[in-house]
């Protein structure tokens, strides 16, 4: 199998079906019904959110990962290469097998029109079956209620913070998107909510029927700026103190939430288990830190005004001794003003951005007007991201610090320039 059939099988469906969500399980189900997919037989984890569900996915398959339980993962969107989608025992499927799924769901689906992220929730479907994984996790791609993995009901659903974030697909207030997100849920089983807001997600719950942990009444953690304590709730109800822990990189409602799913699978972690493993837990593209020829960065695909305000957290709370310049580039559905508002006067200059061939990024010139209005003055506009990160390097100096963020797409970019300054790419 070469290296471009993969390629070349995503190309296609690209192209066949340029909207990247057709929203209702109908399709979906019928063809993983002729797969003979549904029900999947082993524990299932399904995440929804606005913000956080890829920490709670990565530490959920670390921990398992550490405790010698075979996993499959599916999660979206990739940073670099497709296959970072689907994981298997901690490893990324090889193309070969993807490829193989795919064919498989296309000789399925006869005449049944498939979304891209529908082929892909199938295809990964079939190699957590073929693979024999012990437990299968899957992040929710929009939404919850019409997403594709909704189609397998979870042995224990999970919801992180919401905010406003795809109002086109999933309504204009926070209550309405709760309701999307609660839509994985299911009766008399098990949920982790490790959101407080929006009032309308207490109704949503209840109305499910699920058996509902809270964030900070059955499970939580004492708030501080490195270390936190938290407390779990076990299999048998008690309650399980944690020592404390530190990783600036996750937010500890995210890694509590991890923490409990597996206390309800009961597959907990040991403390030995998260002394080795949590501390260096660093999902790329989520307040990453990398240090490179003497060039600090962080990487964030913040993509909406609430991950840029836990973003700015982490900025203010994080030692520089310069000045910390942006490289910005978000989606053009994005509230791009309120992201700009949120990250305040923490930019000594903004280098922005165009992305050819990205029909969704919103321009740099488009940006660039919005920052003046909000009184920003050192702006750069460039032709892609590529020069616009080798503009904000040439204007740093010892002790200075870049901020990547805005959307995968931005951080991606950054990813692939350090590759190749590095000499890997």
């Amino acid at each position: 199998m070469t290296e471009s059939a993969l390629a070349a099988w995503l190309a296609r469906l690209e192209a066949q079906y340029p909207q990247p969500i057709k929203l209702g399980l109908e399709r979906v189900a019928a063809v993983a019904n002729t797969l003979g997919l549904l029900p999947v037989s082993v524990p299932v984890v399904t995440v929804a959110g606005t913000n956080g569900k890829g920490s709670v996915v990565a530490t959920i398959e670390a921990l398992l990962h550490r405790a010698g339980v075979a996993a499959g993962v599916y999660t979206s969107p990739h940073l670099l290469r497709f296959n970072e989608r689907i994981r298997i025992n901690g490893d990324e499927a090889a193309d070969s097998e993807i490829v193989a799924a795919l064919d498989e769901v296309e000789a399925a689906r006869g005449e049944v029109a498939l979304s891209y992220f529908e082929y892909t929730t199938l295809a990964a479907l079939l190699l957590f079956r073929s693979r024999a994984v012990e437990v299968v996790v899957l992040e929710v791609g929009l939404g919850g209620r019409l997403d594709a993995v909704n189609i397998v009901d979870p042995t224990i659903a999970v919801i992180t913070s919401i905010a406003l974030d795809h109002q086109e697909w999933l309504g204009d207030s926070l209550d309405q998107i709760a309701r999307e997100k609660a839509g994985i849920l299911r009766a008399g089983r098990p949920a982790v909510i490790a959101a407080t807001e929006p009032p309308g997600l207490l109704a949503a719950v209840k109305a499910s029927g699920a058996e509902a942990l809270w964030l900070q009444r059955d499970f939580g953690f004492a708030p501080a700026e490195a270390q936190w304590r938290g407390w779990l709730q076990t299999s048998a109800g008690e309650r399980r103190q944690l020592r404390a822990l530190e990783n600036p990189s996750l937010l500890p409602a995210n890694l509590c939430a991890a923490l409990q799913v597996l206390e309800l699978l009961g597959l907990p972690a040991t403390d030995a288990a998260l002394e080795e493993v949590v501390p260096a837990l660093r999902p790329p593209g989520r307040r990453q830190r990398l240090s490179v020829a003497g060039l600090e960065l962080i990487l964030d695909v913040a993509h909406n005004p609430s991950a840029v305000d836990k973003m700015v957290e982490f900025i203010d709370i994080t030692p520089c001794n310069g000045k910390t310049i942006a490289v910005f580039s978000a989606m053009a559905d994005k509230d791009i003003k309120a992201m700009i508002d949120a990250a305040g006067e923490r930019f000594a200059a903004w280098f922005l951005a165009d992305q050819p061939g990205n029909a969704r990024a919103a321009s740099a010139a488009a940006i660039a007007a919005l920052l003046r209005e909000a009184g920003q003055e050192m702006i750069s506009v460039s032709k892609n991201l590529r020069q616009a990160l080798a503009r904000a390097r040439s204007v740093m100096a010892p002790g200075d610090r870049l901020v990547v963020f805005g959307s995968f797409h931005t951080v991606a970019a950054a990813l692939s320039w350090l590759a190749k300054e590095q000499g890997k790419g």
